[in-house]
């Protein structure tokens, strides 16, 4: 991988004034592009939603960014409002012969397809994310320091990395703290625990006695309910807790990591030439996660949406769902 991908936030070159240039420059050629022919519009509206993918990334590194520096933005102090735990629930779900995959109709991206049949069994998923509290409780039983509750890979980067909580979590006169794209604020222990790994979802699904939903299960069940939420549109830009009852935080709030690891679909065939590479060549040594983000805009996520990390990642807004 590239040097520098793991620090991109950090960078300060090319300027502001130069990017401004070149966006005014791609803006004008878009205006003599012939959008008449039908590839040429393929190829502009997956750029859009490429596009889109990035602007959610540049939110993630401008987080880590204003983190990573000495000086950083000012702890917020305004009174958080108390919102009272969402009980937790196990919905239900029949096994049996399911559709996935995206249906034809609309954008997708090529990995959401071809629409296939899954054989599950009958499975249960948590009726909403693993709170801050939750997770606490598995840090002060010596989550971190328990090898028996991780996998291999995992355990040794627990230990070459010194992880013992998720990343931005600080502590300060026995008070926990959370990094926001607002500033330092106090942790809500109602709000859904953000920026875990794979390996620590996995851990904290062992823990707990329960499991990580598969990718084709999380589908089944987000397919019955609108691609509404805590996305981009609302400014919160910070996963906030659930409230109800039934299937909750299915859109937006955090990217849920599933079990499945990143893999074509029967069927999948990449495109011919360059952007045949799109997806296709990234389907090694990843986890799929759904359902979008905080930084997500409601436009751009889906039931058969799927995004992809290494099982370290911590930087993107990514969170748990148990499944039984």
């Amino acid at each position: 991988s590239h040097p520098y991908r793991g620090a991109r936030g950090l960078m300060s070159r090319p300027s502001l004034n130069e990017i401004h240039a070149y966006r005014s420059h791609v803006d004008e050629a878009m205006r003599h592009l012939e959008f008449a022919n039908e590839d040429t519009a393929a190829l502009v509206e997956l750029g859009l939603n490429h596009e889109q993918q990035h602007q959610e990334l540049i939110l993630t590194d401008i987080k880590h960014a204003l983190w990573s520096m000495p000086l950083r933005p000012g702890r917020v102090n305004k009174p958080r409002v108390v919102t009272p735990d969402a009980p937790l629930q196990w919905i239900y779900f029949e096994g049996g012969i399911h559709k996935i995959g995206h249906s034809g109709t609309g954008f997708a991206f090529d990995n959401e397809g071809p629409r296939h049949e899954a054989l599950l069994r009958l499975f249960r998923l948590a009726s909403r994310l693993v709170t801050n509290a939750e997770y606490l409780q598995f840090i002060n039983d010596g989550g971190y320091r328990r090898p028996e509750l991780w996998l291999s890979d995992g355990w040794d980067t627990v230990c070459s990395q010194g992880w013992q909580s998720p990343l931005y979590w600080e502590e300060d006169d026995g008070r926990r703290f959370e990094f926001t794209l607002a500033g330092m604020t106090e942790l809500d222990p109602h709000g859904p625990v953000c920026h875990v790994s794979y390996y620590e979802a996995d851990a904290y699904a062992r823990w707990s006695g329960a499991r990580l939903p598969r990718e084709e299960e999380w589908e089944v069940a987000a397919a019955q309910n609108p691609s509404s939420g805590t996305l981009l549109e609302t400014g919160h830009l910070h996963p906030g807790p659930a409230r109800g009852s039934g299937l909750q935080q299915v859109f937006g709030d955090v990217w849920e990591w599933t079990s499945s690891a990143y893999a074509a679909y029967p069927g999948f065939q990449p495109a011919e030439g360059l952007i045949g590479e799109y997806n296709g060549k990234f389907m090694c040594n990843q986890f799929v996660l759904r359902g979008g983000s905080c930084a997500t805009p409601s436009s751009h996520i889906r039931a058969t949406y799927r995004n992809f990390f290494p099982p370290h990642a911590r930087w993107q807004f990514t969170g748990i769902r148990l499944a039984k």
